[in-house]
């Protein structure tokens, strides 16, 4: 009993004691190692169910990809643009107004109670003293004053807007060649702010020119760049012209007169006239434009510098003027390019780049082309330069040269609007622009509608279905075996390769054959070797 009694204890003690030394051993599939990070970029690993020392482990970097430069960091991009004061900059309708109401003035009387005729003598007479124009009462005057401010209040609050990005530009090339600054609202009457704006006659730009005209001041069209569309060269080019005409006349009524029908039609006129040498004088003997172009002009003025008076409230753009500047351009690049690295909407630049025709900038030896951006991403593109062209460069290397390539009748598409579009994205895709795409099918403004047909005489080529039947077959990427992961919004392959270490851009586009570095949402990646 007694040996019996010993072998029973003996067994219990070892049994406790093997179990107590598997207890204490840390089992790795229930244990879970707190992680916490180091000043130095290290991974630190603390085991608090032994000795509570922590092991430090190096972590492993991602490899960069030099050629993913999509996201450029200089500061972060100022607030999105106002899309409705975008459209106002880009629609036509201003200029189409008052470029129609304009030749056809109507000089009848306007019932407008809230200006009596005896107070607007007065102001007239005020605005008289202070600038070098006749500004006289008349009734031709006061019914085109009226007939404005009562048919035209919304269209010139839009003006009023565009005014403030504009006229600082105007102002300091006026002043510059000794112009009077109310010459600003010339601009008006002949364009109405539009850089782009165009006449039944080709007269083009902020200032109107003609091709010839505009070749005699400087202002040069090629297949690529028109610019008397330049808002900087144009007005250059305009102030030349009005201090000429000015010193011909010796009078500023006639020289805006010459500027708008040409010095010969009002020397015809005064001949005409019998001598006389007053504006309203020799108006019956100018051509019917003209005839209503200096009463546009005053009653312009006239609003313009009245409008708290009646009360006006503008909206101020984004930005203005001196918040843009420019960079000469070292290599050709497209304003897409620009948009896509610099994360600006292509309307933007389009606004501030106007004299470019087909939206490239083009590099020519002894022409000095220049990029106009908002000041806040120039430190951006001036920081990645050689990135930015050497990314231009290879693209442009990967496509037939974007060559001007006229459009005819035969050429034209039936564009379906699918949702997403918009005016921009469809213009890039045919190669046009957006302002061709709206008067091709009679679109006021920017805005499209799910299934809206649109015609389209495409620039670029498109292929057809039976050489789309053609095309090689898309390369099936096998994954088998292989770690993947599915595109979320927002997702780009840079952000997706940090999300693996060890993983580059390259890599990901090497194991998928992907060539660009655009993503589709829902896209199934390889992410492994």
């Amino acid at each position: 009993m007694n040996l019996n009694l010993k072998r029973l204890t003996f067994g219990i003690l070892l049994s406790c004691t093997l179990g107590f030394g598997q207890d204490s051993i840390p089992k790795s599939t229930e244990t879970k190692l707190p992680i916490e990070p180091s000043e130095d970029n290290t991974t630190v690993a603390v085991d608090s169910l032994i000795d509570g020392k922590k092991v430090i482990t190096a972590k492993i970097k991602a490899e960069l990809d030099s050629t993913a430069i999509r996201h450029l960091e200089d500061h972060q991009h100022a607030a999105e643009i106002d899309r409705k004061w975008l459209e106002e900059l880009y629609s036509n309708n201003l200029f189409d107004t008052i470029y129609k109401t304009v030749s056809e003035l109507k000089y009848e009387p306007v019932e407008y109670p809230e200006l009596p005729t005896d107070t607007l003598k007065a102001r007239l007479k005020e605005l008289n003293a202070r600038t070098p124009f006749n500004i006289e009462y008349n009734p031709s005057l006061e019914s085109v004053i009226k007939s404005y401010l009562k048919h035209r209040r919304k269209s010139m609050e839009k003006l009023m807007s565009l005014s403030d990005y504009y006229f600082p530009l105007f102002e300091e090339s006026l002043d510059n060649h000794d112009i009077p600054l109310e010459v600003k609202y010339l601009a008006i009457v002949e364009s109405a702010l539009k850089p782009r704006a165009k006449s039944r006659v080709g007269a083009t730009g902020l200032w109107q020119f003609m091709f010839g005209t505009g070749k005699e001041y400087g202002l040069n069209v090629s297949s690529y760049v028109d610019e008397r569309s330049d808002p900087v060269k144009s007005t250059v080019a305009a102030s030349q012209y009005l201090a000429k005409l000015y010193k011909i006349f010796g009078d500023w009524d006639l020289a805006l007169a010459a500027y708008n029908s040409g010095p010969g039609n009002v020397s015809k006129a005064i001949r005409r006239s019998g001598g006389y040498e007053n504006y309203w004088n020799i108006r019956p003997h100018l051509p019917r434009e003209t005839a209503g172009y200096l009463p546009a002009f005053l009653a312009t003025m006239y609003i313009f510098e009245f409008a708290e008076a009646h009360g006006f409230k503008k909206q101020r753009p984004n930005y203005h003027y001196v918040e843009t500047d420019t960079i000469h351009v070292k290599k050709m690049i497209t304003l897409d390019q620009v948009s896509e690295l610099l994360k600006v909407p292509i309307e933007e630049l389009q606004f501030l780049n106007p004299s470019y025709k087909l939206d490239i900038i083009p590099f020519i030896k002894g022409e000095n082309y220049t990029l106009r951006l908002p000041r806040n991403v120039v430190g951006k593109f001036v920081t990645n330069e050689d990135q930015i062209y050497a990314f231009a460069e290879e693209e442009f290397s990967k496509r037939e040269k974007p060559l001007p390539q006229f459009f005819d009748s035969d050429s034209k598409v039936r564009y379906r609007v699918r949702s997403g579009d918009y005016l921009g994205k469809i213009a890039r895709k045919y190669g046009v622009r957006v302002s061709q795409i709206k008067r091709w099918n009679g679109l006021r403004s920017n805005n499209l509608r799910i299934g809206q047909r649109l015609t389209i005489y495409p620039r670029k080529p498109v292929s057809s279905p039976k050489l789309a039947s053609k095309a090689k077959p898309k390369k099936v990427i096998n994954t088998e075996g292989k770690s993947v992961y599915k595109v979320k919004e927002g997702d780009s392959l840079w952000s997706i390769s940090q999300k693996f270490p060890g993983v580059s851009v390259q890599n990901i586009k090497d194991w998928n054959d992907i060539r660009s570095n655009k993503l589709k949402i829902g896209m199934t990646l390889i992410v492994s070797n």
